[in-house]
């Protein structure tokens, strides 16, 4: 399993703003929850079109992403959801590879004290990935 690790800097302080307004579009039930596993919803979706600013960060995601694989940024469509934990809760293990995915990514808004580890899996392997915001 190849994987690699980016802190993105340039976007933390858009961290802050894309947590409060995705708090602003839950409490107004403008979001979408699929996956229900374990007593909470693994995936909430919310439309581009209401957090127009997470743009940049797709922007420079898909850039890192473009530099690992060696292509051309504009040749990567890139999806994005939101993943709410609260203390105690996991996530299921799964995969992302049912259509045409070129790599998977998971970048942390915000990081509560005593957050788990992100676990990836291959066969026997395992890599442990400690959560930090802005990676």
């Amino acid at each position: 399993m190849n994987y690699r690790e980016v802190t993105l800097h340039s976007i933390l302080p858009l961290n802050q703003f894309l947590s409060e307004r995705f708090v602003e579009l839950a409490a107004a039930e403008q979001i979408r929850q699929t996956h229900f596993f374990e007593g909470r919803f693994e995936n909430t979706y919310v439309d581009k079109e209401d957090i127009p600013q997470i743009q940049s960060l797709i922007d420079e995601v898909r850039q890192q992403a473009a530099l690992y694989l060696g292509v051309k940024p504009e040749r990567l469509r890139a999806g994005f959801w939101f993943n709410v934990m609260d203390p105690g809760q996991v996530t299921a293990p799964h995969h992302h590879d049912e259509n045409d995915e070129l790599l998977s990514a998971v970048y942390y808004l915000r990081v509560p004290e005593d957050s788990g580890e992100l676990v990836l899996h291959e066969g026997d392997r395992e890599i442990r990935i400690a959560p930090q915001e802005g990676k």
